[in-house]
């Protein structure tokens, strides 16, 4: 049933390309209607898509409804009695609660009346009954409306990949050749952090050589390293900057004054060791190249170094930005070290490498700064790129040839690392095929733990996963690799795993494990926190009351001051009133701000609704106050300012008094009973049944098992890092396998145990996660979707206009593709911006899953993925304290840049027809969930 798609291709690239997209109309005709059928494969599977998609959103929406559990249907009681799943106006969520929900292996075992009635539901209603301040109310996206968004997607995905058709032709768009994995995985991920070259959103920074500079401090000379960058940006001539490390954590510094709440990746350690490296131009003895090395940051081992010592070894890690694929700065060598005795060539001479690792690890540092568009365009880097710019000497060329082919020699590395890894991983593809297969197959999982609990080791179990775990040695080794020798902020990494090893007490813990009864403290600590003397108040419920009286207390000193500010107690009433006002006047007040474009504030303090009205002195008062405001924010005048100020008092009001209203509805949520009971039965179903597993396991002895792995992988990396002279790179690979293999059995064993003592805990969970994919695979047990009935029926009746609905049927299929067409060609474009290779992971050895492995679609997964641009939680966070004019103007920003990143996107056409079918669908649905 595949049907050509050329041409809506067309008119989606030609639509974006004037910035507004014509969604090209497809005729009816445009791929065969199966026999006996009324809607194409691709008809069928849209119209189904959107009547889901409608039906979630509602089911979604109405959980923050008191009675929403009531209409639920079981295990929740109704007044009406249990209310039948023919019945229930939530089908969906009631069909994923019963049988992924509550069949999960802690909660079968909570009682209906006891625990889901009596606790569960009244916390539920009690909550939803406190209406919490929304995103609405806040101008913010809250933590649930993003979990809601996040909950739509997945449940959407869900049903729509679970619930098939009946008809067998149901057909999504695909698009072949907007596949977007790089075949050529490994050399692109490696190559692409090559010190030239690689632009990063404009940018083409690299920190290409160090030299020790000399500062005459009262008497004495000190000495500090100068990191020289070479900085490109597209169009320009490159130029030459120095820069200190103190330079670099002030930049740092910019950049979070720039941007408050913007999340950056750490500053490294400062880092004065140097490093060792031979054989540098080969052994070709090309004494022009190398006829002086009088470099002020680049000596020869055997003489003294700029603090009179010289290096033994070369302790090379590199750095890895935030989402580039980093060389491994461990040099590589190829030819042996002579012997001292003997003369050397030039070429083969060891030279130190001042602060290589710290050169390392501030290009990384400064590329994962440039990974965000964000930061790339902000001042505090322009400046940091540009200013004071300088010419090479003599001696830094040399140090910066040296330095390049040292770049080289790494990336070459690790090139030869991932092909030798990838193909030792190769020779196991015919087992992880077969692996596979017996995962995807029915009971696959639980096969798997079945045998790993029948046998006590490795090599007694069966040929096909004594090969996946040779497959997960080889992993498990890259991956060691990956993080401590390959990756740009391997040293960093390195250095804080062997100081927290050298700080973790594993004796003592591993005696308390021993000695302990988990279950038994943790139950008297849950006592004494939760026990209500005589019917008092539990410690938890004072704990909890102070906290919060405390904040409320805070919010009313706040108030108070600002009422004073505002100098009108009616303004200062009517915001306190709105608050606390039902829902339904909050509903109607922001209505009427969004249909006439006004800010709440202004519509709260004009409304009817709440008393009393303003008098015409109090109208202009406020108005005046509004467009100050709005000059203010989009003018940066401290004129304007004043003038605005008003204004900013009433939306700090509005705000406080919206904080202090949630802290008080979460007081009086804590302080009833069901809440201590829930959080105590919860306690109860999850934590105890682990802690049977673990004791009878006898887990404390894998806390030394563990310490010993950790110790041998320090030993492990350390001599790879110290070996100057071992080019070899298989010897590498098998260093790290071979660690990973003296200690499998270990891991193996402790597996084994849990597994062997868990009660049948183990065997439930697999069980659960396969019932989850056999409902993904085949659908539920009481049939399949007639969309085409459905269809008809609604033609027959009268209920909808045929032609019309497939207009509008064939309007989301076009809107679907074209949207696929953009989203991709922003993703290839932002990648290219980014300097990003693909979408491959070049680690080796992937055990080949593909989603329709699971029974999702790969272009549902897709499409789930689109429209995630909401902020993140710490530029929220950081607008909390703000003046409200600049957190005004951020907000504004915010919205610009989603309107900019999203310029030129289709929009989904306005469909009215198709929705007619919703009632009909929904009984169908029922029919088919009601299981």
């Amino acid at each position: 049933m595949a049907s050509s798609n050329s041409e809506p291709q067309k008119t989606a690239a030609n639509g974006s390309a004037g910035g507004v997209l014509d969604l090209p109309l497809r005729p009816a005709g445009a791929s065969a209607v199966p026999p006996g059928q009324t809607l194409t494969g691709k008809q069928e599977h849209y119209l189904k898509r959107e009547l889901v998609s409608e039906q979630v959103k509602w089911e979604i929406a109405e959980l923050n409804s008191p009675t929403a559990l009531r209409r639920f249907g079981a295990p929740f009681k109704s007044e009406y009695g249990e209310v039948s799943p023919l019945d229930s106006e939530l089908p969906i969520l009631r069909y994923i609660f019963v049988h992924h929900v509550r069949e999960f292996p802690f909660l079968d075992k909570a009682r209906e009346k006891e625990f889901w009635q009596d606790k569960l539901q009244m916390f539920l209603e009690s909550f939803a009954s406190k209406n919490i301040s929304s995103s609405e109310d806040r101008l913010e996206e809250t933590k649930r409306r993003k979990l809601a968004i996040k909950a739509q997607k997945l449940v959407e995905l869900m049903v729509v990949s679970g619930v098939p058709t009946s008809s067998g032709f149901e057909e999504r768009i695909r698009f072949s050749e907007l596949e977007i994995v790089d075949a050529n995985a490994i050399e692109t991920g490696v190559f692409h952090s090559l010190p030239e070259g690689n632009y990063v959103n404009g940018w083409d920074a690299n920190v290409a050589a160090v030299r020790i500079v000399s500062l005459k401090r009262n008497i004495r000379q000190h000495k500090h390293a100068e990191f020289l960058l070479r900085v490109k940006r597209k169009g320009e001539i490159e130029h030459w900057i120095g820069r200190r490390y103190g330079d670099f954590a002030h930049l740092h510094k910019r950049i979070r004054t720039e941007l408050p709440g913007k999340v950056l990746p750490p500053l490294p350690r400062k880092n004065k060791s140097n490093s060792t490296a031979s054989g540098l131009f080969g052994g070709g003895g090309n004494d022009s190249e190398v006829s002086s090395i009088s470099s002020s940051s680049t000596q020869q081992v055997g003489t003294p170094g700029v603090n009179g010592t010289s290096e033994k070894f070369s302790k090379m890690l590199s750095v890895r930005g935030s989402s580039s694929r980093a060389p491994s700065p461990r040099p590589s060598v190829d030819e042996k070290p002579t012997s001292p005795a003997s003369p050397s060539p030039r070429g083969q001479e060891n030279v130190v490498l001042w602060r290589e690792e710290q050169r390392i690890s501030l290009r990384a540092f400064l590329r994962s700064l440039l990974h965000d568009p964000q930061i790339a365009r902000t001042k505090a880097m322009e400046d940091f790129l540009t200013k004071n710019p300088l010419t090479p000497k003599d001696e830094d060329i040399e140090d910066i040839t040296r330095r390049k082919l040292m770049d080289e020699r790494r990336v070459e590395e690790q090139k030869k690392f991932y092909e030798i890894a990838r193909k030792r991983a190769a020779e196991l593809d015919v087992y992880m095929e077969q692996f596979r297969q017996d995962i995807v197959e029915r009971n696959g999982l639980t096969m798997l733990f079945k045998e790993i609990k029948d046998k006590e080791t490795i090599q007694d179990l069966s040929i096909q996963y004594q090969k996946f775990a040779e497959w997960l040695r080889i992993e498990v080794a890259a991956t060691i690799y990956h993080l401590f020798l390959a990756e740009d902020n391997s040293p960093e990494l390195f250095a804080q795993a062997k100081r927290i090893h050298s700080l973790v007490p594993y004796t003592i813990m591993k005696n308390v494990i021993r000695v302990a009864n988990p279950a038994a403290v943790m139950s008297n600590i849950l006592d004494i926190f939760l026990a209500q003397p005589f019917g008092a108040r539990s410690l938890m419920q004072r704990i909890f009351s102070l906290t919060l009286h405390d904040g409320i207390r805070n919010f009313q000193r706040s108030i108070d001051a600002l009422a004073g500010k505002i100098g009108d107690p009616v303004f200062v009433d009517k915001l306190k009133k709105f608050t606390d006002a039902e829902e339904h006047i909050k509903v109607a007040i922001r209505e009427e701000a969004a249909d006439e474009d006004i800010d709440i504030i202004v519509a709260i303090l004009r409304s009817d609704s709440i008393e009393p009205s303003l008098t015409a002195d109090q109208i202009g008062r406020l108005y005046n106050a509004y467009v100050a405001f709005n000059n203010a924010v989009e003018n940066v005048d401290e004129e304007l300012k004043q003038g605005a100020e008003l204004f900013s008092y009433l939306k700090q009001l509005m705000k406080l008094y919206l904080r202090q209203r949630d802290k008080a509805m979460m007081l009086h949520l804590i302080e009833e009973p069901v809440t201590l009971q829930l959080f105590r039965d919860l306690f109860t179903i999850f934590y105890e049944p682990l802690v049977r597993v673990y004791k009878s396991a006898n887990v404390y002895n894998s806390v030394t098992d563990f310490a010993q792995f950790v110790d041998d992988m320090i030993r492990v990396v350390e001599q790879c890092r110290e070996q100057d002279a071992s080019a070899d790179p298989n010897q590498t690979v098998q260093a790290f396998i071979d660690l990973c293999q003296r200690h499998e059995h270990n891991f193996y064993k402790f597996v084994h145990e849990v597994h062997t003592h868990d009660n049948g805990l183990f065997t439930q969970l697999m069980g659960w996660i396969e019932g989850i994919l056999e409902f993904l695979r085949h659908g539920p047990k009481n049939g399949t979707l007639d969309i085409n009935a459905l269809f008809e029926g609604g033609i027959s009746s009268g209920l909808v206009d045929k032609e019309k609905a497939i207009e509008e049927i064939d309007q989301l299929i076009a809107w679907q593709e074209a949207r696929k067409k953009w989203h991709h060609d922003k993703t290839r474009q932002k990648m290219a911006a980014e300097g990003q290779a693909g979408e491959s992971d070049i680690i080796p050895g992937a055990i080949n899953f593909r989603s329709s492995d699971f029974g999702l679609d790969q272009m549902d997964l897709e499409d789930m993925a689109y429209d995630d641009d909401s902020e993140s939680e710490a530029e929220l966070e950081a607008e909390e304290d703000m003046d409200p004019i600049e957190a005004e103007r951020r907000r504004r920003s915010r919205r610009q840049d989603r309107l900019r990143r999203s310029a030129g996107e289709p929009s989904k056409p306005e469909v009215s027809e198709v929705h007619k079918l919703k009632e009909n669908f929904l009984i169908m649905l029922r029919m088919v969930l009601a299981e």
